[in-house]
């Protein structure tokens, strides 16, 4: 069945009318399984289980079936959330007879759940009329195919891809991993690499004679370009290698190709997205045959679909336009394409891929526009041209949101604003309690444009200097000397004030592109000071820059990444020293900085006493540690709810890091995203860490925080907390805190209840 599953999976994967992929899979199960039956129940709006698509039930029975939850077979596989293997299916207590489905002929019965996210959208299910009970592989079979055609229900629903023409889709809410904070409301625009058959923005055409004409001229342009190609080559190609140039220019002129299109069209698609969809099922049926050389003839057609694609959107790229409130999506948003949207109308950014630490989202968060990455199961195509609200908080992005949501949130929006205008004044006031428990903020940057916010804000020194971000804007590793110039910048941007360098940090999500690091598990593998411990030529160049830079200045800490035993720190100190000592004898007047280790493995963790005797300071990375104590990828939008930094097992290993540190006598601060949540700043400082660093962003709502309450608060709710036994309980507890102090709308605009009730 493995081939009859593969082809099944490429089938669906091509097809992008829900209709077309049950089609598909009633038809291809019951050949593959060899069953009489085998049809698809949906969900409704109502929550019943209706017949979607059969092959052998009768088909006046399609969307007139349908049963609630619990009743019948198919509604006992919604409750038991399992399959159901009947091989008397008449003689079970559930058993329910619909006389217009002619199920009566047929005994045996396999059904399984088709669940996303936890929720059955609906049941699979074979029958044939002798009784036999499926086998594992039937079943295993089964669950695979149910499993491909929960991500496409999915998708339907949402993007309201089955509804009539004219009915407004309905509002639907999709996951990822907050890249920046904030809220966006605006309306998508959909970017796309040119000539990707398979990421072309579903788009309606208003002109459909004008966009006929269209078509065809770029068929005719394709043509032209064919000819002129098979002419230029025509002495060095022999016979058989030119019938290629005229099997193309025959599919361009084949009447089937071209009238499928035109009849998308005028169905009201655009060309562009209606050519897409007839190619990629022509791929589909070449590439699904059985004889090699007509399989092989599927990357011919695409080929030949990439040429005319290419005429198709060039043309639309000329002429984009983009809304005052632009939220741009892809699948991978970069740089570049943020540089084509004018800033006055770039209010959001959704990427289907990449992560938190992508070089979009530290530029987003730079620029303070909220964004949101990993969005895996947004249908990114189909939301061009549709109002969309982006939760930069919360790692969610909203699509045609009812009058309810959108008034919400554009008073959250309202909010916001004022907000920040309000806590500007705190920028001069230094950050203390109410009985003057002073509590130094600094900040992360990776850009020069981080700076000028973070001084606005009254950040007193750099906690995180990420220089792996000079790095990714080049396409080499920066000389000696680039890097020194770049060092130099930040050093005395916050002079005298304290600013921690940590070497170069790339590795797991953090790639260059010109020394690519290709691993299975990258998270577990070559990265950070391993990687520059194995060249330290890049090392040493690394600190010979930081420590020219800081001539004059003396304002440099360096800070040692991923560190998992006291072995790599002697190595990375040993290099260090050796940089420092050449440097004396080349003439220059340089000092010996403080060197630090971040604690971002757990193994740091129960080393922290050993590894404080040796550094001047500690430096808690807690985006990586909660990601390693909890076996939770950060990035992966699919497990989101699991990393959670208010997890009593993190809390602990916080507590026992600056405690370890302060045994030694050395300073211990926290440089992740926790350190940025003012209820987690509250209870870091009960705690008794010496300095928290954050984006500039959250500085001034942590100040805010901290000068509203007293010690005794904040050491009453560290008790409290560390006593609680799961995250839910400790972020309620906060709450409280927060609402007793009165600042619950400083910390997050949008409240969890709320939140809840609107979706």
């Amino acid at each position: 069945m493995l081939n009859s599953l593969r082809r099944i999976v490429q089938e669906v994967n091509t097809a992008r009318d829900l209709n077309k992929v049950l089609g598909i899979i009633v038809a291809r199960v019951k050949q593959a399984m060899q069953t009489q039956v085998c049809s698809v129940y949906l969900r409704d709006h109502v929550g019943d289980y209706v017949l979607m698509a059969t092959e052998g039930l009768q088909a006046e029975a399609v969307g007139q079936v349908r049963l609630a939850r619990g009743e019948g077979l198919v509604g006992r596989v919604v409750v038991r959330e399992e399959p159901v293997n009947l091989e008397d299916a008449e003689s079970h207590p559930s058993y329910q007879y619909f006389p217009e489905t002619g199920e009566e002929r047929y005994s045996s019965f396999l059904g399984v759940p088709i669940v996303h996210h936890r929720q059955v959208l609906g049941v699979l299910v074979v029958q044939q009329s002798e009784r036999r009970r499926f086998d594992e592989g039937d079943e295993a079979f089964l669950v695979t195919m149910s499993a491909q055609l929960a991500g496409v229900i999915a998708h339907a629903e949402a993007t309201g891809t089955m509804l009539s023409v004219g009915q407004a889709p309905a509002q639907a809410k999709f996951a990822g991993v907050s890249g920046a904070p904030g809220i966006a409301i605006g309306q998508g625009v959909v970017i796309a690499p040119l000539a990707d058959l398979k990421s072309v923005p579903f788009q309606t055409c208003q002109d459909i004679s004008a966009e006929i004409d269209f078509f065809q001229q770029c068929l005719m342009a394709v043509r032209e370009d064919i000819k002129g190609l098979g002419q230029q080559l025509e002495e060095r190609l022999n016979r058989e290698e030119r019938a290629l140039f005229d099997a193309y220019l025959a599919m361009l002129d084949d009447a089937s190709l071209g009238g499928e299109v035109i009849a998308k069209i005028k169905e009201g698609t655009c060309a562009p997205y209606a050519w897409s969809e007839v190619i990629l099922e022509h791929e589909n049926t070449f590439a699904s045959m059985s004889d090699d050389y007509l399989r092989e003839r599927a990357t011919d057609v695409r080929d030949l679909g990439r040429r005319v694609l290419a005429y198709l959107q060039e043309s639309n790229q000329h002429c984009k336009i983009y809304p005052d409130k632009t939220i741009l999506i892809g699948d991978d948003l970069t740089a570049s394409m943020l540089g084509e949207v004018p800033a006055d109308k770039l209010v959001g950014l959704v990427s289907v891929q990449g992560s938190s630490n992508s070089h979009v989202a530290i530029l987003a968060r730079a620029m303070g526009i909220p964004t949101i990455m990993g969005a895996q199961d947004l249908p990114y195509t189909r939301m061009d041209g549709r109002p969309l609200i982006v939760d930069g908080y919360k790692g969610a992005v909203y699509s045609d949101p009812g009058a309810q949501l959108l008034k919400h949130y554009e008073a959250i929006a309202l909010e916001e604003h004022e907000l920040v205008k309000g806590l500007e004044a705190l920028s001069d006031l230094p950050c203390e309690t109410l009985d003057k428990h002073r509590l130094p903020l600094w900040v992360n940057t990776g850009l020069m444009t981080d700076v000028l916010r973070s001084l606005e804000r009254g950040a007193e020194g750099v906690g995180l200097y990420r220089t792996e971000v000079p790095f990714l804007l080049r396409d080499r590793f920066p000389s000696e000397e680039e890097q020194r110039i770049i060092y130099r910048e930040q050093l005395e941007a916050f002079a005298p004030h304290t600013v921690t360098v940590r070497t170069l940090d790339i590795g797991g999500d953090k790639a260059l592109p010109y020394f690519p690091i290709s691993e299975d598990n990258p998270f577990l593998g070559w990265r950070g000071i391993r990687v520059t411990l194995d060249h330290p030529e890049i090392f040493l160049a690394q600190i010979r820059a930081m420590l020219k830079a800081s001539v004059g200045l003396d304002n440099l800490r360096i800070l040692l990444p991923m560190i998992s035993g006291i072995t790599e720190l002697e190595q990375a100190k040993t290099l260090i020293y050796r940089a420092y000592h050449e440097l004396l004898e080349e003439g220059f007047e340089v000092n010996l900085p403080p060197i630090g280790v971040m604690i971002e493995v757990p193994a740091a963790v129960y080393q922290a006493r050993e590894l404080a005797e040796r550094v001047d300071f500690l430096s808690v990375g807690s985006n990586d540690l909660t990601q390693y104590l909890l076996a939770v990828d950060r990035n992966n939008a699919r497990v989101a709810d699991l990393y959670q930094a208010f997890h009593p097992a993190v809390l602990r290993a916080l507590e026992q890091v600056v405690q370890a540190g302060h045994s030694q006598g050395v300073s211990v601060g926290i440089c992740g995203e926790l350190a940025g949540d003012p209820g987690a700043a509250i209870i870091l400082m009960a705690m008794g860490y010496d300095v928290l660093s954050m984006n500039a962003s959250n500085l001034p709502k942590v100040k805010s925080v901290i000068r509203s309450i007293n010690m005794d608060q904040a050491e009453a709710l560290y008790s409290d907390v560390m006593q609680l036994i799961d995250a839910e309980q400790i972020r309620a507890r906060i709450a409280q805190t927060l609402r007793e102090a009165g600042v619950s709308r400083v910390v997050r605009p949008l409240e969890e209840d709320e939140t809840r009730q609107l979706n």
